[in-house]
């Protein structure tokens, strides 16, 4: 059973689209709103691969890109958390990610400022001349099965999460995290293991 009628629309959804057709999703899905797919630029198949019973909020938001990719596990909650995969992300099971946990795979600009200044260029939709955009830099995040993430923490590039492992709220996640570990702060430092 889930919410999601056949037509790919979500049951008493105030959003006019259903959910897009290169998201893939187990029974017992709950999406609160087909809009959080309204950012999913991917046209690949199974770009987004949901589980078994997962539960996606209507604060949720898939941000993925051309080339991007997201799995999430079985009896996950995404409680208004956005994922922005421009390669891969993957969410295990049992997880519980709270509101406004953001997800990066990719800084999303260039650092150096010279290269800055011409994606700002490349952005702007009514430049004429537009140039490319500069190459991004990305590395898969990977969060292992029931892990907590607390509100508002951002998980960033190239992280891997270990199973059982605690995110606590506010923090800026930017190194891999061992299994059964709580952390928290900016940066994200080990204040409990069990």
């Amino acid at each position: 059973m889930s919410n999601v009628r056949q037509d790919r629309h979500v049951e008493s959804d105030w959003w006019p689209h259903p959910i897009p057709s290169n998201v893939v999703f187990g029974e017992g899905f709950y999406c609160e709103t087909a809009q959080i797919f309204r950012h999913l630029r991917s046209r690949k198949p199974n770009a987004v691969v949901i589980g078994k019973h997962v539960s996606c909020y209507a604060g949720c938001s898939f941000a993925v890109g051309e080339n991007g990719r997201c799995t999430i596990g079985d009896f996950t909650l995404l409680n208004g958390a956005l994922i922005m995969a421009e390669e891969k992300i993957d969410i295990g099971s049992h997880c519980l990610i709270s509101w406004n946990v953001g997800i990066a795979d990719s800084d999303f600009h260039p650092l150096e400022p010279t290269q800055r200044l011409i994606d700002a260029q490349a952005l702007a939709p009514f430049f004429k001349d537009r140039p490319a955009r500069p190459k991004l830099k990305t590395a898969p995040v990977r969060i292992a099965d029931n892990v907590w993430i607390g509100m508002n923490a951002v998980i960033l590039k190239g992280v891997t999460i270990g199973e059982n492992s605690v995110v606590a709220a506010g923090s800026v996640v930017t190194k891999s995290i061992p299994t059964n570990t709580v952390v928290a702060g900016n940066p994200a430092v080990v204040v409990k293991q069990f």
